[in-house]
């Protein structure tokens, strides 16, 4: 029994080491790779330890692109997130509070809607929503970049299991006591799924923070574009491919997804528990 024991621990280890390595592997050669020179990237021997530490390639990357440097790029960038954010809390909460608490007329074929919805591609829709974008007069603006995220699928889906926890003599009461609708929302069921909500507000921002798709093929303007895009085109910069300079900006574009991330960790895991639970 105890040898038994001892594997299961031994191999436990071994598997979460194997996981360690695939998935800080990526990020420990992009953190190296900003770090070096050009000639130590472009060596047939890989360098997984510069020389000297070149800082200056983040000053580099964050002064190149485009538009002259990268601010403009995240000005976009934040101006999408937060609106996006915003905008799918103004939907997704009261859909979800509709679907959970209410009984109306084509309910579970408007629900069964959104599960399809769950397992489609935002491939599949990109063309209808490009012609209608450009119908409006909306290609090469922050608008379509904003507009099609605005409902989330998952995030009603999630929501409306947490929201159908809540017992409904606790709304009730609430209802005797004067509270409307939005008091209901706001004060009883947003607060008791902290946990929902903040896992979609993560995964919202960083699906936002890192799309590269719809920006590219709704601009072609660079006022109008956000972080991902100006960093793909950093390895074009000065008609040759500077790694360590891309690296640098992949860097700067993945450090507030992983600040989101610390800060957000506890909510989400008890998103997960709670959703296995259930």
């Amino acid at each position: 029994m105890r040898l038994k024991k001892r594997l299961i621990k031994t191999g436990g280890v071994i598997m979460k080491l194997f996981l360690l390595f695939i998935f800080g592997w990526p990020f420990f050669w992009m953190i190296s790779t900003s770090l070096q020179t050009i000639d130590e990237v472009n060596r047939v021997t890989p360098t997984f330890f510069p020389a000297v530490l070149q800082f200056h390639n983040y000053l580099d990357a964050w002064h190149s692109g485009p538009a002259g440097g990268m601010w403009i790029y995240l000005k976009n960038s934040i101006i999408v997130v937060l609106s996006v954010i915003l905008l799918q809390m103004l939907v997704v909460v009261p859909a979800a509070y509709a679907f959970a608490k209410y009984e109306f007329k084509g309910k579970k074929i408007m629900f069964g809607s959104i599960l399809i919805a769950l397992m489609m591609p935002t491939q599949i829709t990109f063309l209808p929503v490009y012609l209608m974008m450009s119908k409006w007069g909306l290609i090469n603006s922050l608008l379509p970049q904003i507009l099609p995220f605005i409902t989330n699928a998952f995030a009603i889906f999630l929501l409306r299991q947490y929201f159908m926890q809540v017992e409904n003599e606790l709304i009730e009461a609430a209802k005797l006591d004067g509270a409307s609708e939005w008091r209901v929302i706001l004060q009883i069921m947003m607060p008791m799924s902290k946990p929902a909500l903040a896992s979609i507000i993560l995964f919202s921002f960083v699906g936002q923070w890192n799309e590269y798709f719809w920006p590219l093929v709704m601009t072609n303007a660079d006022m109008y574009r956000t972080l991902p895009v100006a960093i793909a085109q950093l390895k074009e910069m000065e008609g040759m491919a500077n790694w360590q300079i891309v690296m640098a900006g992949n860097a700067i574009l993945v450090l507030p997804v992983l600040l989101v991330y610390l800060f957000a960790s506890k909510q989400i895991m008890k998103s997960f528990a709670y959703s296995g639970i259930k």
